[in-house]
């Protein structure tokens, strides 16, 4: 799971008109010279994407902060507002008809493939639309309350190096209480057209709103900043900032998250839904169904989904019964899983020994890398824990990308919440898809290219990525990893976990199935613990479809590397394979089919040596 893409789902909702004016310091795009485009010439594409970028840019400040570009640190988008949302519709629309109407006949092969990224996107945006996404501003998976909290706490993308800095997160707060007063007025917009969250959400969100409507500022996560100035900050600017900090906590961050508070427990949650499938909501059917389209960039629909994952499901479940059979356990799979969940030799002891295993593995897989890869990216990372306001809804793991420039490291987050439940032959398969060679490899690897336009260096196409996490962790034997059974049998645990999402998200929001249908299918069919499966499941209820990309993905990216054995037969080197994939950074499937097979198609006899970017690229 990645962190960054949360920054684009804040931002991207759909136009419904609705009150409350954006946020005043947030400019609305320009129309640039795209009234023009009918008589440029196609060799113009490059500019015509990167003018989008930078609009995009200006009514998405905070993607523009996470990428290192702080021109408008300063703000934050009224991303539920009427304005907001026509501004980025009227966006989408106006270069995507700009792009369309260049001939791609004209285009080298390079900007074919941008151009064909560009649409797909434009057109799905555009389609997300037709649904009130913004009328559910709130869930307990990274809405922005949550974030934003992350943001204050100064461990997250906003920098707090200098004065500026310091003086522009001010002014962030205003704009987030300008938020949070728009998500209550779309909440009550949405409870009186019946578009509300489950119950269970709601419940679970309440929590991490409330830890910071916090009495004492300097219990406040905000505060800290201000609590360990960086060296070049001067004294009498400390005191000012500090005076400025506690004031803004007291007078305007707490009251905002208490306001919300009041709000959720006293208005929303009792309007909230007993039901749990977007299909219960009104056009919910279709809805999911986009979604699925969406998170999967195919057309597959959601009862061909549900079909694959029971077939996946059963392959892999094959396989997990003869390693039990193999170490000699007496009892059935059941059995077996419900073993692995319980026995003590499998259990981290205390946090700081789950964080030591990470540590460990990450030099043993570093080791084996050069066989597979001929790229690495020059960005580092850091192991951290969750931190604790969030870690009881949080994922067993996930990704936040570091800034391009460096001045802000990658971060793999760990949960070390409930220890207990988090098994030791499950790590290997979790650390190969958040980070090596997973989302900080193929993330890193994407910023870093500057041959590609600066919107591709920043897409992230959840069925590419999320895909390419799942099939890193394939490659674990060909690490050196999955050494014994039981970690065997945990890269298998983690591979069944996500098709068991094929079948649950479906089975959730398109078959009519009960939370505790999902809870019970998920705990009979996966070892992950008791605590994992109710997080993944309620994500699954909070996020319906997103989780589908990741087995959809690995399906893909496997099918092409099938393909490529076959038909390339000796002249097949992993490691050019590998670099095809990656070198354009994230893609639509389809696209990336189109891509693969004409790179098979070409052939070689030529040793690999994949092409240097100049300057601070690849």
């Amino acid at each position: 799971m990645i962190l960054s893409a949360p920054l684009r789902a804040i931002a991207i909702v759909t136009a419904c008109g609705l009150s409350l004016a954006a946020c005043s310091r947030t400019p609305a795009p320009t129309p640039s010279s795209i009234d023009a485009a009918a008589s440029r010439s196609a060799a113009d594409l490059d500019t015509l994407v990167e003018e989008y970028y930078q609009e995009y840019l200006q009514l998405n400040p905070l993607d523009a902060t996470s990428q290192g570009d702080h021109r408008y640190d300063d703000r934050m988008a009224n991303t539920l507002s009427e304005s907001w949302l026509a501004d980025s519709l009227a966006l989408e629309q106006r270069y995507l008809t700009a792009v369309r109407a260049l001939d791609p006949e004209a285009l080298t092969p390079a900007q074919r493939l941008t151009r064909e990224v560009f649409v797909y996107g434009r057109e799905a945006a555009i389609d997300a639309t037709k649904y009130p996404a913004e009328l559910l501003p709130l869930h307990q998976m990274g809405g922005l309350p949550t974030f934003f909290a992350q943001m204050g706490s100064g461990t997250s993308i906003h920098p707090f190096a200098t004065v500026e800095d310091y003086q522009n997160f001010l002014e962030r707060i205003e704009d987030f209480v300008v938020w949070c007063d728009q998500a209550i007025a779309n909440m009550r917009v949405g409870i009186e057209k019946g578009v509300v969250q489950p119950r269970v959400i709601v419940e679970k969100t309440i929590p991490q709103v409330a830890a910071h409507a916090v009495e004492d500022p300097d219990e406040s996560l905000f505060y800290r900043p201000v609590a360990t100035f960086p060296d070049a900050i001067a004294e009498d600017d400390r005191a000012r900032l500090e005076t400025a900090y506690r004031t803004a906590i007291v007078e305007r961050v707490v009251p905002a998250y208490a306001k919300l508070q009041q709000f959720l427990e006293q208005e929303y949650l009792p309007a909230a839904r007993e039901t749990v499938g977007l299909s219960d909501l009104p056009g919910g059917g279709a809805w999911y169904a986009s979604r699925v389209r969406r998170f999967t960039t195919t057309d597959l629909t959601p009862d061909q989904i549900h079909s694959i994952g029971l077939t996946e499901v059963e392959r892999i479940r094959t396989e997990m019964d003869a390693i039990r059979e193999q170490v000699g356990f007496k009892g059935d799979l059941p059995a077996f899983i419900e073993h692995l969940k319980t026995s003590p030799e499998f259990k981290f002891e205390s946090p700081e020994s789950l964080l030591e295993a990470y540590r460990a593995l990450r030099a043993r897989v570093d080791a084996e890398i050069p066989r597979l890869f001929a790229r690495t990216p020059r960005g580092d990372f850091e192991i951290r824990p969750i931190e604790p306001f969030r870690e009881r809804a949080a994922a067993p793991a996930s990704y936040l990308p570091g800034s391009p420039d460096g001045t802000r490291s990658a971060v793999f987050y760990v949960n070390t919440y409930d220890v207990a439940a988090r098994p030791s032959y499950m790590i290997e398969g979790i650390y190969l898809h958040e980070a090596v060679p997973g989302h900080h490899f193929q993330i890193a690897l994407q910023q870093e290219r500057v041959a590609l336009p600066t919107f591709r260096r920043y897409l992230s196409e959840t069925a590419y990525t999320e895909g390419w996490g799942l099939y890193a962790e394939s490659l674990g034997a060909e690490l050196g990893q999955y050494q014994d059974p039981y970690a065997r049998f945990g890269a298998l645990t983690a591979e069944i976990w996500r098709a068991v999402r094929l079948v649950v998200d479906t089975g959730l929001h398109a078959k009519g199935w009960s939370r505790q249908q999902a809870l019970d299918y998920m705990s009979a069919h996966t070892a992950i613990g008791a605590t994992d499966v109710v997080a993944e499941v309620d994500r699954y209820i909070a996020v319906p479809g997103q989780a589908l990309a990741y087995k959809i993905g690995q399906l893909k990216l496997s099918e092409l590397r099938r393909r490529a054995e076959q038909e390339l037969g000796a002249g097949f080197d992993i490691r050019a394979f590998h670099d095809v994939v990656l070198e354009d950074g994230s893609l639509p499937l389809a696209v990336l089919d189109g891509k693969v097979g004409r790179w098979i198609a070409a052939g070689t006899d030529a040793p690999f040596a994949p092409e240097r970017d100049a300057g601070p690229g690849l």
